[in-house]
C-alpha cells in the first residue's frame, strides 16, 4: 500500500493486524501532513530561513494578510484509495478474527469519524517522532510540536470556524470527557492549545493491557459472590442500566456484589477500594483514569465505600458517579440524589452466607488446612468481605508455610486481624490482646457478665438475623458496655480479655486526639473515630469515658447549647455503631443518663475483697520473681486494701529495688514499696495497719 510522498513502515508489525491498521490510518494522516507542507511551500515560505517559527517577518505578515484562513485539507484519490484500502484490509481481520484496537476504541467509546481522525492526529507524534518536526513547521513555531486544535480540524477535513469540530475536541466532546485526548495550555487561544494522547490510550492502541498506573495502590483484584441482589442487579444491567449503588453494612460484600453482577452480564470489572486513596489525591483525575480504563478493557468499574469521600471530598464522589460506561458504586451510607444528575438502580448488599464463606476459605486455603480447623468458625467474631477473606486465607498460608506446618485456627485468625486498616491507629491506640480469662480476678458473677458479653457479639448474627430479633429496630448490630468502677480494680484489663477471647485488637481511644476546645470539634473528631471503626474489626475502648459522654446540663449560654447538641449526637452515633464499643468510668453517675438505656451491659467492677487480693498478690508475685521465704501473701492481702493496678505497682517497685541489692524481694521491700504507694495516692498508713512493720514508717529509706 503506498502512495506518493508517504514512508509507513509496517514490517515490523506484519504479524499483528491490529498494529497495522493503526499505521496504515497513520500514513492518511501522514498523507494529508505532506500535502499540506507542500501547500505552504508553494505558498512562498522560505524553507531555508534558520530562524523560521522564532519571529515573525514583515514579509510573513503581509503572505498572512494575502493568503486568509487555512481552508481544510480534502484527500487526493490516492490518500483517499489509501483509507479504503486500509479499512478493507481491517474488515478482513475482523472478519478473520483479529481484534483492531482502534475499532474497539470507536466502539466502546461511541466515537464518530471526526472523533477518530482527530485522534490519530495527535496520536502521530507518540507512535512516529517524524511527526513532531512536521508539526512544529505547519504550526510555525517550533515548541509547538504536537498537533494543536486548528491543525488538528484543518488535516481532518474540518473548518477552524466550524463549531461541530470544536465541539468534538471540547470538555463535553467525547475524546476529552473520555480521557482520551488532553487539551493543553488552556491559557492560549483554542486553536493553538496543543492536543495529547496520554500514554495508557497510546499504550492500549498498541497491544500493552497494563494498568493505568494512576489505579495502582486502590485496584483490588475482583472478587465475585453470587446471590439474589446480584441477580437482581444483573438483569438491570441487562436491561440498560449503567449506573447502579449498593447500600453496603459492613460484612455485607457489596463489591463481590457487583462484580457478580457484571459477570452475569458478561462483564469483566474493575474494582477500586477507595479508603485505599490518598488524602490528598486527585479524586477527579482518578475517576477519569478508572472510567477510561474500565472501557479500554470493557469491563463494567466497581468502586467505594464512598463514605470515606464525604466528608468535604463530595466532588470525588460526583465524579465517580458521572464516570461514562457502566458504574458500580457501593457504601455504608443511602444514596444522596445530590452525588450525581443521573438515577442510579439502588438496592442493598445481603450479608455473606455461612455456607459461602465456608468455600471462599476452601478455595483460598485448598488443602493446607490443619485437622479439625474450621476458617468458618474460627472468624465467626470478624465481619469480612470476600476479598478480606481471600487476603486473610493468604496471610494464614505464608504464616503457616514459615514455620513449616499445616495452618491453624490461629492462623486463621491473625490473617483475619491482619485486614484491618490502618486508619483508626492514627486516632486511637491499637493493643494487641495477650491477657486471658485467667488473668482477670473478678467476681465470679462480674466474669458471667463479661463471658455474656462475648457471647453476645459472637452470636449476633444468628439472634439478630436468622431469628429476626432485629427486624424493626433502628439501632445498629453493634455491642457496647460499660464498665464502671474504682481506678485499678480491672475495667481496662477486662476489655483486653473480652478483645482477646474474640480474636480481635484492642483500639484505645486517646482523649487528647479527641476533646478540642472549639465547638463542634469535639464530635467531628469522634465521628472519624466511629466511621474508622466500623472499617475494622475490634473493640473500641472509651477510658474515662464520663470526660466524653456527661451528662447533658440546663442551658445558660451558647456553650452550654453546644455541649448538648454533641452529647445529643454522640447518644445517635453509638447507636448506630456496629462494632464492639467498650465505655470505663471510675463514676457511672457522671454519665447521660440515656447512654445507659442505650448500653446492652453495665458491669460494675468492685474494689476486691481479701479472698481476691490473696489472688492477686501471687498473680503479681511471678514464678520466676526471686522472693525470700518470708513473702507472706496472706498478711499482705489482709492489712492492705489496694486494687490490682497498686499491687502491680508495689510488686514492681520491690523488684527493682532487690535487683538493685542483687538478691531476692522481701517483705520488707513489699511493705516499704506498700508506704509509698499509699503515699503516692493520697492515703496513709498507721502504725496499726503495719504490726510489726510499724519502723518503716520512719525509716528514711522509704
Amino acid at each position: 500500500m503506498e502512495t506518493e510522498g508517504v514512508n509507513v513502515a509496517t514490517t515490523a508489525v506484519d504479524d499483528d493486524p491490529s498494529v497495522r491498521h493503526l499505521l496504515d490510518r497513520l500514513g492518511v494522516i501522514e498523507a494529508r501532513v505532506h500535502a499540506e507542507v507542500t501547500r505552504r511551500r508553494a505558498d512562498g515560505a522560505d524553507p531555508d530561513d534558520r530562524f523560521r517559527g522564532l519571529y515573525v517577518s514583515d514579509a510573513r505578515v503581509d503572505q498572512l494578510f494575502e493568503t486568509g484562513p487555512l481552508e481544510p485539507i480534502t484527500d487526493d484519490p490516492d490518500t483517499a484509495a489509501w483509507l479504503v484500502e486500509a479499512e478493507r484490509d481491517a474488515d478482513e481481520n475482523e472478519a478473520a478474527g483479529a481484534r483492531l484496537r482502534l475499532r474497539g476504541l470507536r466502539h466502546a467509546f461511541g466515537l464518530d469519524p471526526l472523533d477518530v481522525e482527530l485522534l490519530l492526529v495527535a496520536l502521530a507524534p507518540d507512535l512516529d517522532q517524524r511527526f513532531e518536526p512536521l508539526y512544529g513547521y505547519l504550526n510555525d513555531d517550533v515548541s509547538l510540536r504536537r498537533a494543536t486544535v486548528g491543525m488538528a480540524l484543518q488535516l481532518c477535513g474540518a473548518s477552524m470556524a466550524s463549531g461541530r469540530g470544536r465541539a468534538r475536541l471540547g470538555s463535553a466532546g467525547p475524546l476529552v470527557r473520555a480521557g482520551l485526548l488532553t487539551i493543553e495550555a488552556p491559557e492560549r487561544p483554542m486553536l493553538t492549545r496543543s492536543l495529547r494522547v496520554p500514554d495508557r490510550v497510546v499504550a492500549h492502541l498498541l497491544g500493552d493491557d497494563t494498568p493505568d498506573a494512576a489505579l495502582s495502590g486502590c485496584e483490588v483484584d475482583p472478587v465475585g459472590v453470587a446471590d439474589p441482589v446480584a441477580d437482581h442487579l444483573a438483569r438491570a444491567l441487562q436491561a440498560g442500566a449503567t449506573f447502579g449503588y449498593l447500600v453496603d453494612h459492613r460484612g455485607a460484600g457489596a463489591a463481590a456484589t457487583a462484580v457478580a453482577a457484571l459477570t452475569a452480564s458478561d462483564r469483566s470489572a474493575i474494582t477500586l477500594d477507595l479508603s485505599q486513596v490518598p488524602t490528598d489525591a486527585d479524586l477527579v483525575a482518578l475517576a477519569l483514569a478508572a472510567g477510561r480504563e474500565a472501557r479500554l478493557r470493557d469491563a463494567g468499574l466497581v468502586a467505594g465505600p464512598v463514605d470515606v469521600l464525604v466528608d468535604g471530598r463530595d466532588d470525588g464522589i460526583r465524579a465517580f458517579a458521572d464516570t461514562q460506561g457502566t458504574v458500580l458504586l457501593y457504601g455504608a451510607a443511602g444514596w444522596d440524589p445530590t452525588w450525581s444528575t443521573d438515577v442510579p438502580v439502588v438496592l442493598a448488599a445481603e450479608r455473606i452466607s455461612d455456607e459461602v464463606q465456608a468455600d471462599l476459605w476452601s478455595t483460598a486455603l485448598g488443602g493446607e488446612l490443619a485437622d479439625g480447623v474450621d476458617p468458618v468458625a474460627t472468624t465467626a467474631q470478624f465481619r469480612l468481605t470476600p476479598g478480606q477473606i481471600r487476603r486473610a486465607a493468604t496471610a494464614a498460608r505464608q504464616q503457616a508455610r514459615a514455620s513449616g506446618r499445616p495452618i491453624t485456627d490461629a492462623d486463621v485468625q491473625r490473617g483475619a486481624r491482619s485486614q484491618n486498616a490502618a486508619g483508626l491507629q492514627r486516632l486511637a491506640r491499637r493493643v494487641e490482646p495477650t491477657a486471658r480469662w485467667d488473668d482477670l480476678i473478678v467476681p465470679a458473677e462480674i466474669g458471667g457478665q463479661l463471658r455474656e458479653l462475648a457471647s453476645r457479639w459472637r452470636h449476633r448474627d444468628q439472634v439478630l438475623e436468622d431469628w429476626a430479633m432485629g427486624r424493626g429496630a433502628a439501632r445498629g448490630r453493634g455491642v457496647s458496655a460499660l464498665f464502671a468502677g474504682g481506678s485499678g480494680t480491672g475495667k481496662t484489663l477486662a476489655s483486653e480479655v473480652i478483645a482477646g477471647e474474640l480474636g480481635l485488637d484492642l483500639y484505645l481511644v486517646d482523649l487528647s486526639t479527641v476533646v478540642d476546645k472549639y465547638i463542634g470539634e469535639t464530635s467531628k473528631n469522634l465521628e472519624r473515630i466511629f466511621d474508622e471503626a466500623d472499617r475494622v474489626n475490634g473493640v473500641l475502648l472509651f477510658d474515662e469515658a464520663d470526660a466524653l459522654f456527661g451528662k447533658r446540663s440546663a442551658v445558660s449560654d451558647a456553650k452550654d447549647r453546644h455541649a448538648n447538641v454533641e452529647v445529643a449526637f454522640l447518644l445517635q452515633r453509638m447507636e448506630t455503631f456496629d462494632g464492639v464499643a467498650i465505655l470505663t468510668t471510675n463514676l457511672a453517675a457522671n454519665l447521660d443518663d440515656a447512654f445507659m438505656r442505650r448500653l446492652d451491659a453495665i458491669v460494675d467492677f468492685p474494689s476486691p475483697d481479701e479472698h481476691q487480693r490473696q489472688r492477686l498478690w501471687r498473680a503479681k508475685l511471678q514464678p520466676e520473681l526471686p522472693q525470700a521465704d518470708d513473702v507472706d501473701v496472706e498478711l499482705l492481702a489482709d492489712r492492705f486494701r489496694m486494687s490490682g493496678s497498686e499491687i502491680r505497682n508495689v510488686v514492681v517497685s520491690a523488684a527493682y529495688r532487690a535487683a538493685d541489692e542483687e538478691r531476692p524481694v522481701t517483705m520488707e521491700d513489699l511493705v516499704r514499696a506498700t508506704i509509698r504507694e499509699h503515699r503516692k495516692i493520697g492515703r496513709q498508713l498507721s502504725s496499726a495497719d503495719l504490726g510489726e512493720f510499724r519502723y518503716l514508717l520512719e525509716a528514711p529509706s522509704t
